[in-house]
């Protein structure tokens, strides 16, 4: 264990706290990522130290994937890079 008083093993709102986002958005992720965790029972159990190694080798350019090649009449209906959403590459599930 680290010198202070933070558990090494966390639940999914100690996670999704210790990431800065919602337990719903966490949840998501989970289910749509690689995520290092297991389930323990009922209950997800994540390593704080797995979970900061996994976000520092994320690369946020993998995020922003170029469209096939289109001709031009239907790259025209496209929206610019500029104007596509980040996220229009994450295929997350909707309750």
């Amino acid at each position: 264990m680290s010198g202070s008083n933070d558990p090494e093993i966390l639940n999914l709102e100690e996670a999704a706290a210790l990431l800065g986002v919602s337990v719903k958005t966490f949840n998501k992720v989970l289910h749509s990522q690689t995520i290092p965790a297991r389930k323990i029972g009922r209950e997800w159990k994540f390593s704080r130290r797995a979970l900061i190694d996994w976000v520092g080798s994320g690369r946020s350019d993998e995020f922003y994937r170029e469209l096939p090649n289109q001709d031009e009449e239907s790259a025209a209906a496209l929206p610019s890079s500029e104007e596509r959403r980040r996220t229009s590459g994450w295929r997350l599930e909707l309750d």
